[in-house]
């Protein structure tokens, strides 16, 4: 048996898990619940179809995996010529700085709305520092085995106070109903529709799925349909989310932008609905962002990893008996990930998320169009 390989439920679904708790962070619940507060429920299909495509996304680079036994980086280097490499990666360390800024920043947040030290400012300096340095030393020391159940814990504490604080909100189902199921695009909804679809799921962090399915083991058809069960449970996930936010943002009304929007939302919920709503409340955007930056802090320096394999080896496959996280340059880039990015705690949140949020968007395109061409090559497969 392979490492990682197991024959639970848990250990099936475990990589479409991770993909959930990685991907839904505090830009797509601050976006979700603005978009409620803004204009109501009538974008709920919206959600809906974001998690969709994100499954499709997902979903093609597993195929390309477990068809070709290499990941989306070699191929794009064996089938796409070597330049692809640099300039994706030339990308991948800017994403990587403002990545780690936005979800250390995110995790500053939160802690200062559960726990304060001291004034705001200096609350979200030093739980951001504290998340950061725990997050390291939980990946460098635990391994993946406790990675992942590390995340499944944080998803169940998403799903358990998420959807707890909508039931708190008591929304109107009926129209609920007619904001999943009947599509409408209100005419000043045009942005929040972009903002909804495109922030569920992740971007870059799309790419740890090859490295945490590789884990498990997968291969062959076998391995691809164990991948569509996972990633058909992590996006139902996702998309519970960012209905959930949506249904709660519309029932207060609170302005702003970036993660510390999170607090004021959390502030109009225990305005409305007493403490115990603004602690739920609190409790899922901390599971959130904090699972973010654990998917991050180990799915990231797999990428970096690879990067490094392919040109001292010419593009050549890595072996998966190789143990990716005990080498050398894994652990350089997760450091370098949990330490380097610390810095950006003194800027201000919202535009370190912004320049975040601007860099994951442009990833998808070349993601779509790269893997429309793998996956449609037959000699390629």
């Amino acid at each position: 048996m392979k490492k990682g390989q197991g024959s639970s439920l848990l250990d099936r679904i475990i990589p479409g898990i991770l993909v959930a708790a990685t991907g839904v962070g505090a830009g797509d619940l601050v976006t979700a619940s603005l978009a409620g507060s803004e204009i109501g429920l009538v974008l709920l299909w919206a959600a809906l179809i974001g998690a969709l495509l994100k499954w499709a996304l997902n979903e093609g680079l597993a195929r390309w995996q477990m068809a070709t036994g290499t990941t989306l980086l070699q191929g794009w280097v064996q089938k796409l010529g070597g330049w692809i490499q640099w300039v994706f990666m030339i990308y991948f360390f800017i994403w990587s700085y403002s990545v780690g800024g936005a979800l250390i920043n995110a995790c500053g947040v939160a802690g200062a709305g559960l726990f304060p030290v001291a004034d705001p400012h200096t609350s979200k300096i030093f739980w951001g520092i504290v998340h950061s340095l725990a997050g390291l030393l939980l990946v460098w020391f635990g391994g993946f085995r406790v990675f992942q159940y590390a995340m499944s814990f944080f998803i169940v504490v998403m799903v358990i106070a998420v959807p707890l604080t909508v039931a708190m909100v008591a929304p109107d189902f009926s129209q609920v109903l007619k904001g999943l199921f009947i599509p409408r695009i209100p005419q000043e909804g045009i942005g929040w529709l972009l903002g909804v679809m495109g922030g569920v799921g992740g971007t870059v962090t799309l790419m740890s799925y090859s490295y945490w399915i590789r884990e498990k083991g997968r291969a062959g058809e076998t391995g691809a349909r164990a991948c569509r069960l996972d990633l058909g449970v992590g996006y139902s996930l996702t998309a519970l989310f960012g209905v959930s936010m949506i249904i709660i943002g519309s029932r207060i009304t609170v302005t702003g932008k970036g993660a510390t929007v999170a607090i004021l939302l959390a502030d109009q919920l225990g305005a409305a609905f007493g403490p115990v709503g603004k602690l739920f409340f609190l409790l899922g955007f901390w599971g959130a962002v904090f699972s973010s930056l654990l998917g991050v802090w180990q799915g990231v320096p797999y990428i970096f990893s690879d990067f490094l394999h392919l040109r001292r080896s010419g593009g050549k496959t890595m072996g998966s008996h190789v143990d990716i996280t005990r080498t050398r340059s894994y652990r350089i880039y997760l450091a370098a990930l949990a330490l380097i990015p610390i810095q950006l705690l003194w800027f201000n949140v919202q535009q370190v998320q912004l320049v975040y949020a601007v860099l994951g968007a442009l990833f998808m395109p070349l993601l779509a169009l790269t893997l429309l061409l793998l996956n449609n090559r037959k000699d390629w497969g």
